[in-house]
């Protein structure tokens, strides 16, 4: 995407807590993921009362060939392009 910029699109979402604000947004960007205008690995959370604290979704190290690690962020073990089950 060269000569173009990046933009961040807030979308604020009901939960209960932030783990399951957490888990609706893996889901909201693995749907995005199908964008090629998307960056579903740079995807973050915050609480509507304080947007200044993000936290993280998925890991996203880059891996060897340029992809990112798919596993949550501070995930235990190796980093990986597949959720591990």
């Amino acid at each position: 995407m060269a000569g173009r910029e990046r933009f961040v699109i807030h979308l604020p979402v009901i939960a209960g807590d932030m783990v399951a604000a957490v888990r609706l947004a893996r889901v909201v960007a693995r749907w995005a993921g199908v964008l090629a205008q998307a960056d579903p690995g740079e995807i973050t959370v915050s609480a509507e009362d304080n947007q200044c604290v993000h936290h993280r979704v998925f890991c996203d190290l880059r891996l060897a060939g340029g992809r990112r690690c798919l596993l949550r962020a501070d995930h235990d073990g190796p980093c990986a392009r597949r959720l591990i089950r």
